[in-house]
């Protein structure tokens, strides 16, 4: 992880993803009625982390560029199996120790 990222729950989320651990990212990761968008529509976030994370057709990874916001706003190099490496942006909603919400897209050039 990036000496950046302070809050060790988004630290708990990159490293789930890197990981591949479908199991930790839903059991330990994110709240029960966490919810996500892509681009600014909301998606599916179990249908919508299969097919860009987990699924082995995926294999997503997150390489952290830069945080800010105490590692809850991030730019990433986010690279999987589909669409290749592309930089992005993540916002995360911290809600005790868990993930509420995550916003992810294409980062502004």
């Amino acid at each position: 992880m990036t000496s950046s990222i302070s809050d060790p729950v988004v630290e708990k989320f990159i490293a789930a993803v890197n990981a591949g651990d479908r199991n930790a990212f839903f059991a330990d990761v994110l709240t029960e009625d966490a919810t996500m968008s892509d681009d600014g529509s909301e998606r599916d976030l179990a249908a919508w982390t299969e097919k860009e994370i987990f699924s082995p057709k995926a294999n997503g990874r997150m390489k952290v560029v830069d945080a800010s916001d105490d590692g809850r706003s991030l730019v990433v190099d986010y690279t999987n199996d589909t669409w290749g490496t592309m930089r992005t942006r993540w916002v995360f909603t911290v809600t005790g120790d868990r993930v509420s919400r995550f916003e992810t897209g294409q980062a502004p050039s």
